[in-house]
């Protein structure tokens, strides 16, 4: 096992329990206690999580941590719909598309869901399980085409790993819709798992755009992994609840920065969308 996914586990066991004990970790992942600690000082070095006498404690706000997707799904919900609602113009009938795993690209499924047989023939690749059983029960008479990638289940319900990575090499998408724990402007885009953020870079390797949808919540924070630099963002989808000066900074790394405002997400065009010229 690697050090990420070592340090990912402790992280994980944090989510769950205040502290942990080196000699608990060492014996549930077969390795020594001397290499648990030093997974624990590398974590305190990256302000994950603190390093005490004999384990780990848990830091009051934890990026790394991995929320379970019911404890997510109420959280910023109008932000997300408005989100969700943005991201749903993008979409034509006929394209190929991707849906990754989180409650902001469920949102969007929701959306998806309710104007499918409007949209004729879409496939829809996607490693969601909540998003797969959605539009599965709903696709009626639409033809549109479900694609589950496979996977190790995560705690927000996304399927990774080598088996999601190996299917996704194979694939080919119009549109990625892509859902972040953080977006920090000096690492990217990032993830608390080292196994989602591997398969959510196989998502970009497979697409020829990438729309990353994520609430104002998610700017400046850093998360354990770095799945992608913003230079691999063709659009970024947020709401209004940011200060000005951070969506500006963010604009200013994307093509297409929108901004799609949570207190008014009536149909319509998004508004404030902001273009970078090429």
């Amino acid at each position: 096992m690697l050090a990420p996914e070592r340090q990912a586990r402790i992280l994980k066991e944090l989510q769950l329990h205040e502290a942990v004990r080196v000699a608990d970790i060492a014996a549930t992942l077969n390795v020594s206690e001397m290499t648990i600690r030093r997974d624990i000082e590398a974590l305190d070095a990256n302000g994950l999580a603190r390093k005490i006498h004999g384990g780990a404690m848990r830091l009051a706000r934890l990026s790394a941590l991995e929320p379970g997707f019911l404890l997510n799904a109420d959280k910023e919900l109008d932000a997300k719909l408005a989100i969700a609602g943005a991201a749903l113009k993008l979409i034509k009938p006929g394209m190929t598309l991707a849906l990754t795993g989180g409650t902001t690209t469920y949102q969007l499924a929701v959306h998806l869901a309710a104007v499918l047989e409007q949209l004729r023939e879409l496939t829809v690749v996607t490693n969601s399980l909540k998003v797969a059983e959605l539009l599965y029960r709903q696709q009626g008479n639409s033809s549109c085409t479900v694609i589950v990638t496979g996977g190790e289940r995560t705690p927000s319900e996304a399927l990774v790993g080598p088996v999601a990575r190996l299917a996704l090499h194979s694939l080919n998408t119009d549109l990625c819709f892509m859902g972040v724990h953080g977006l920090d402007a000096e690492r990217g885009l990032t993830s608390p798992n080292q196994l989602e953020a591997e398969t959510n870079a196989a998502f970009i390797e497979s697409t020829g755009r990438l729309v990353v949808l994520a609430d104002s919540t998610k700017f400046q924070v850093r998360s354990l992994a770095t799945i992608a630099p913003l230079s691999a963002v063709d659009t970024l989808i947020t709401d209004d609840g940011a200060s000005a000066a951070t969506r500006e900074m963010f604009a200013s790394r994307v093509p297409t920065f929108t901004v799609a405002p949570a207190a008014d997400p009536r149909p319509g065009p998004a508004r404030n969308s902001t273009r970078k010229s090429s």
